[in-house]
């Protein structure tokens, strides 16, 4: 067997990619019934995509109790996505940049994918919901300024709320943001709290000052350790650039990340509490094979009887 190791641009595999129907093709956190379902992405030490694994280079754990994975998908299959796009005044010239990474972001979409667009300075607005066409977000997204403060958390809260009209059951939150919150009426608990219930995976591109010019703000030192936080708790991740030519090739780089996931399902052998459960998943590593990375969402809310 053979595995893919995908470069930055592009993604390399292993064996071929298996498809088991529609409900394996859920990339979210779900308890639906008695099964959950776990989204995995796999990167090697390069952190470059590693697609063609099989179901049995794959373990996971329920509160420390192996279980047995009943369901495996790597199917690209449509996501409801909202982009949270930072226009704050600290944007200024990355503006431009934050624009084509956008763009770029949509041009390498799956065709049904469905968007909605949040901006954020001082205040947070709904500018595009589900069902829009993708070229009219782009073309809002033209006439956005650089102006305010930053209520980032409050722009956070609001895309997970938007998820209740999402069509699909994959579903993705995308931060674009160069710092860190000073204008927001909800907490950070309170936005952390939500992100664990959530069932959306949240991926963060944090737009900072490199060490070597004037050094970062407790703002933005603040903002990229909240943004990284609230992606590991979803399974998700967080991206820090501090040139912003970069910003392009990474919107293209997240949505291949997006669309080069296992979908592991298992039904738990242990109570439906309504308690969190800790989840772990480990990769059997193919005998001469590089080490190789998961990332997964730690936990989930089991259904009570």
């Amino acid at each position: 067997m053979a595995i893919a190791i995908l470069a930055q641009e592009t993604p390399v595999s292993i064996t071929p990619r298996l498809s088991k129907g529609a409900a394996d093709r859920k990339a979210t956190i779900r308890v639906d019934s008695n099964l959950v379902l776990v989204p995995v992405l796999v990167t090697d030490h390069h952190d470059r995509l590693v697609t063609g694994l099989g179901r049995d280079q794959f373990q996971i754990f329920d509160d420390k109790i192996e279980q047995k994975i009943t369901q495996f998908s790597t199917e690209d299959a449509p996501l409801s996505i909202v982009l949270v796009f930072d226009c704050s005044g600290s944007m200024g010239e990355k503006l431009r940049r934050s624009r084509m990474a956008a763009a770029e972001f949509l041009k390498t979409a799956n065709p049904e994918d469905e968007f909605a667009l949040v901006t954020f300075n001082d205040s947070v607005k709904l500018v595009s919901r589900f069902g829009d066409p993708p070229e009219d977000m782009l073309n809002r997204l033209g006439f956005i300024e650089s102006k305010g403060r930053t209520a980032l958390l409050d722009a956070v809260y609001l895309a997970m709320n938007q998820m209740r009209h999402a069509k699909y059951s994959r579903r993705a939150i995308l931060v674009i943001s160069d710092g860190g919150d000073n204008s927001s009426r909800y907490t950070e608990g309170e936005v952390k709290e939500r992100a664990r219930e959530a069932d959306v995976q949240i991926y963060s591109v944090g737009i900072m000052e490199p060490m070597s010019a004037r050094g970062r703000t407790p703002e933005e030192l603040s903002g990229a350790a909240l943004l990284d936080e609230i992606s590991k708790m979803t399974g998700g991740r967080m991206y820090e650039i501090d040139d912003v030519d970069q910003l392009p090739g990474m919107a293209a780089q997240l949505s291949r990340a997006l669309r080069n996931q296992y979908v592991l399902g298992y039904s738990p052998s242990g109570p439906r509490d309504g308690k969190m459960h800790r989840i772990v998943v480990k990769l059997v590593r193919p005998e001469g094979t590089p080490k190789l990375r998961a990332t997964f969402r730690p936990s989930y809310i089991a259904p009570e009887e």
